[in-house]
């Protein structure tokens, strides 16, 4: 049987990685503290954490990679040396890695490297050459599925290898935010804010509204109610068999500042579709149900990225989630009784009933939904919960004190 693709799960905190574990990656990234490309938009690990992310990865066989991908100065590289020997002593597997100082310590240490795709990887001999340093590569997010096909084709003609002795593996982005720059090497947010992107604290410019003024007579034009910066979010879940069919090794799933609800929602998704594709049962009628899933949760829209050959982006018009749902939160978690499979949460906030749909959140739990059938306030049979409520639910997970209970409604 032909290798399936990997697919690769965001980790913004404990409570994503969970639900990327839980649904089916096959590896997942993240960063610690500031030296990567979501230091602002994510809450990001501890150096401490390295050892319990390598556990809960090792744990499902699951492959863990540190994001260390921004732009490193002279005062960084002290901190860059010891977050690479704490991660390599953890037993994490692979840095994603851009600046040259960050690929050659990690090679130092006898680390695997990928290339981000801040390199901007787009043709045959700059694989070449970083496959003296890395085993895997993240192609530019501007190519077409003909472009990647023919650099994964010329890797086997050639039999280009990595420090590992493999032959080179190629990952592209399969699913989430684009920037309208290439491969996010943008510059807006320092200018405008001196907060740079490419140290990983991008203010989001380009995800704002705008009027264009003429100078010469001050006319003001609003361009079709259009968020001229904004690009919609990548999906290649209904050309799957085409991503799958260009050769590449690795999907990645962007997101790691997005909610736990997310990752778990479009990894799940993304796995059935993998796996539905090796199968021979990838089909219209499932691309249509898996698409209607995707869509509730957040999303600015979709589009197929570059990877048809699209010069121009599509824009989106709205500046936040066009989801189909939303959240809200109800309560938290306060004891589980294992024997009785039972969860015992204060309810905080809005009413739950009978027939709802509900999200619970934890470090330790990650994202689990599931429809209440049976409650009990305050230890009585009930159809609904209050605010101030002692609320017991049967629970085909376990929960803690951590956990946070929202239910789901439509947006």
């Amino acid at each position: 049987m032909t290798q399936k693709i990997e697919l690769m799960a965001p980790a913004g905190n404990f409570e994503s990685l969970q639900a990327g574990l839980d649904n089916g990656a096959d590896s997942v990234y993240f960063g610690v503290e500031q030296l990567n490309m979501r230091a602002r938009a994510s809450v990001n690990f501890t150096m401490d954490d390295l050892t319990e992310i390598a556990k809960r990865c090792q744990e499902k066989n699951v492959r863990s990679y540190l994001t260390l991908n921004t732009i490193i100065y002279d005062h960084d590289l002290s901190v860059v040396k010891t977050l690479l020997n704490r991660a390599k002593q953890a037993k994490i597997t692979a840095v994603i890695a851009s600046d040259q100082a960050v690929i050659a310590m990690a090679r130092g240490i006898g680390m695997e490297v990928h290339i981000s795709t801040q390199l901007n990887v787009t043709n045959i001999e700059t694989i070449k050459f970083y496959s003296l340093f890395a085993d895997t590569m993240v192609l530019s997010r501007e190519l077409s599925l003909r472009q990647v096909k023919s650099i994964t084709e010329q890797i086997k003609k050639e039999a280009i290898k990595g420090p590992s002795g493999n032959l080179v593996e190629i990952e592209i982005f399969g699913h989430g935010a684009l920037c309208m720059a290439v491969s996010g090497k943008c510059y807006l947010s320092l200018h405008s804010n001196n907060s740079s992107a490419n140290r990983g604290a991008c203010k989001q410019n380009c995800r704002k509204k705008y009027t264009v003024i003429d100078q010469e007579t001050g006319f003001e034009i609003e361009v079709d109610n259009e968020y001229l910066m904004s690009p919609k979010d990548l999906c290649t879940l209904d050309l799957l068999d085409q991503v799958i069919d260009s050769g590449i090794q690795v999907l990645k799933i962007e997101g790691r500042g997005r909610a736990p609800e997310y990752v778990a929602t479009v990894i799940k998704t993304y796995r059935d579709a993998i796996d539905s594709y090796y199968n021979g049962s990838f089909s219209k009628e499932k691309i249509t149900l898996w698409m209607e899933t995707l869509n509730t949760v957040y999303n600015r829209g979709f589009w197929s990225g570059y990877y048809l050959g699209q010069e121009l982006g599509e824009w989106s018009d709205v500046s936040g989630s066009l989801a189909t749902q939303k959240k809200v939160y109800i309560g938290k978690g306060m004891h589980f009784f294992p024997k009785a499979a039972i969860g015992q949460f204060k309810i905080e906030a809005y009413d739950i009933k009978i027939g709802d749909k509900i999200l619970v959140t934890g470090p330790s739990t990650g994202a689990q939904e599931m429809v209440i059938k049976e409650m009990y306030v305050n230890d009585t049979v009930a159809k609904k919960a209050t605010k101030g409520d002692d609320c017991t639910l049967k629970l085909p997970f376990r929960i803690r004190t951590s956990d946070k209970l929202y239910k789901i409604v439509e947006a």
